[in-house]
């Protein structure tokens, strides 16, 4: 049986936006490649860090949400490992609960993105 997950990471901010968008590529094809299903992707954006990591204040962040087998946690936190352009990062595992707040999250922000428009 798969499991759910969720992982963020944090791009360091000297990062041009097509560099970034490159990094959040290669994540995508090694979740895709490792036959998970990518739930959800979302670009935070550039934000300020609770604390300097490297000496830097902000990161870029990005979401994804996908749902694999524990083997693929595995190899997706040692390309994580082995990539300077990542500060942190962090994966969980999602519980029924977790699952249902994320789905209301996503619908309700959703709703909030045509009335912007």
């Amino acid at each position: 049986m798969a499991n759910q997950y969720e992982t963020v990471f944090i791009m360091t901010p000297v990062l041009s936006d097509e560099q970034a968008k490159e990094t959040v590529a290669k994540y995508k094809k090694v979740l895709i490649d490792s036959k998970c299903k990518v739930i959800y992707s979302d670009d935070w954006g550039l934000r300020k860090l609770a604390y300097p990591i490297q000496k830097k204040t902000t990161g870029f962040y990005h979401l994804f949400q996908f749902e694999g087998d524990g083997k693929v946690v595995a190899e997706l936190e040692l390309a994580y490992k082995r990539d300077e352009r990542l500060l942190r990062y962090m994966t969980v595992v999602l519980d029924k609960h977790a699952i249902a707040y994320s789905e209301k999250r996503r619908a309700k922000s959703k709703k909030k993105e045509p009335a912007s428009a």
